[in-house]
C-alpha cells in the first residue's frame, strides 16, 4: 500500500466525470487499498478515485470508530434519498474549510464491492451524507458547490482526533 497525494480545490481533475470500472484489475485493488490508506492517514471519512487523480468510479468510505468497517463502492448509484439533514461538511480536497451543505438524511445507494458482487447499502446521517458526498465527486461536483454561505476556517484542533486507522489486506 502506499499514500496517494490528495487533489486539491483548483485541480482540473475534481470537475471531471468519472468512467465506469468493468473489471477489477490488480492494479484496481492497488488503488483501493492505497485509497483507504490515504484516507486513513489524512484522518478522512471517505474519499473518491478523482481525488488521488483517478477518473474511475470507486469510492472508499469509513464512519466507524474503529476504523474496522470500510465501504468499497464500485459504480455506486444513488438509488433513493429522503429526509434532509443541514450540517457542517469538509472535505480533504478543501483543506481546513468547513461549510453548512442541506442533505439527504437517508440514502439508498446500488454497487458492487471489490469482488464485482452487487450490493445495496443503506444509510442514516452521517453514513448518508459521506455517500452522498463522494458519489458527487464521481460526476465533479464538490460540497463547496453546494454550500450555504461562507466557507469557514478550520484548524487543527477543530478536527476531532481520530485514530490511526488501517485496512486488513485482501
Amino acid at each position: 500500500m502506499a499514500l496517494r497525494t490528495i487533489r486539491t480545490l483548483g485541480d482540473e481533475i475534481l470537475k471531471k466525470d468519472c468512467r465506469d470500472v468493468a473489471e477489477m484489475k490488480p492494479r484496481l485493488h492497488q488503488l483501493v487499498d492505497d485509497m483507504l490508506e490515504t484516507m486513513y492517514e489524512a484522518q478522512g471519512v471517505g474519499l473518491a478515485a478523482p481525488q488521488v487523480g483517478v477518473l474511475r468510479k470507486i469510492v472508499v468510505i469509513d464512519v466507524s470508530e474503529e476504523g474496522d468497517s470500510p465501504l468499497v463502492l464500485i459504480n455506486p448509484e444513488l438509488l433513493e434519498v429522503s429526509g434532509e439533514q443541514k450540517g457542517q461538511e469538509a472535505c480533504l480536497s478543501v483543506p481546513n474549510k468547513a461549510g453548512v451543505v442541506t442533505r439527504a438524511n437517508y440514502a439508498k445507494v446500488r454497487a458492487f464491492n471489490e469482488d464485482m458482487e452487487e450490493m445495496v447499502i443503506e444509510g442514516e446521517g452521517l453514513l448518508a451524507r459521506a455517500l452522498q458526498h463522494e458519489i458527487d465527486h464521481l460526476s465533479g461536483v464538490l460540497y463547496v458547490d453546494k454550500v450555504e454561505g461562507d466557507l469557514m476556517d478550520t484548524t487543527e484542533e477543530d478536527i476531532q482526533e481520530r485514530p490511526k486507522r488501517r485496512r486488513k489486506r485482501r
